[in-house]
């Protein structure tokens, strides 16, 4: 899932794709590995537009197990990890045993326990700052009734 492929090879793809674009329509097959690439980069603007390219494939009706795989790999990767879980669980649903599909939903809820535990200590420091600083306002004043 972390492998990356270079400019040059994504283009490859692209230019596969807009040639069949230019003659009418890109085949399944094409659109599929043009989005496969484009979530395979590094850019999240590419990552975004691979998911999108997918989610159109969804809808013609064809095997959607890779689609929702990737779907979900592209989520994951654009940090949208309530909808990558979405993907995930429509994955398993349709194949509860895909080991990809079940490492994918562990790497998600993992990152989103890590992100809410990131999220309560961030709290949690703040509040213990508010306090901090509404503790030395009360001595400040008790220090000035004095």
């Amino acid at each position: 899932m972390d492998e990356r492929l270079t400019k040059e090879d994504i283009k490859r793809f692209e230019e596969a794709y807009n040639a069949e674009l230019e003659k009418g329509s890109a085949s399944p097959d094409t659109q599929f590995s043009y989005a496969w690439s484009l979530i395979r980069s590094g850019d999240k603007n590419d990552i975004l537009k691979g998911v999108l390219l997918l989610q159109g494939l969804c809808h013609s009706g064809a095997d959607q197990r890779d689609y929702l795989y990737f779907i979900a790999e592209g989520y994951y990767k654009l940090n949208e990890y309530k909808t990558a879980l979405r993907y995930t669980n429509r994955l398993l649903q349709i194949e509860p045993n895909n080991r990809q599909g079940i490492e994918l939903q562990e790497k998600i809820n993992s990152q989103m326990k890590k992100d809410g535990l990131i999220g309560l200590g961030i709290l949690g420091g703040t509040a213990l700052v508010m306090g901090g600083a509404a503790a030395l306002v009360g001595l400040a004043l008790a220090g000035r009734k004095s």
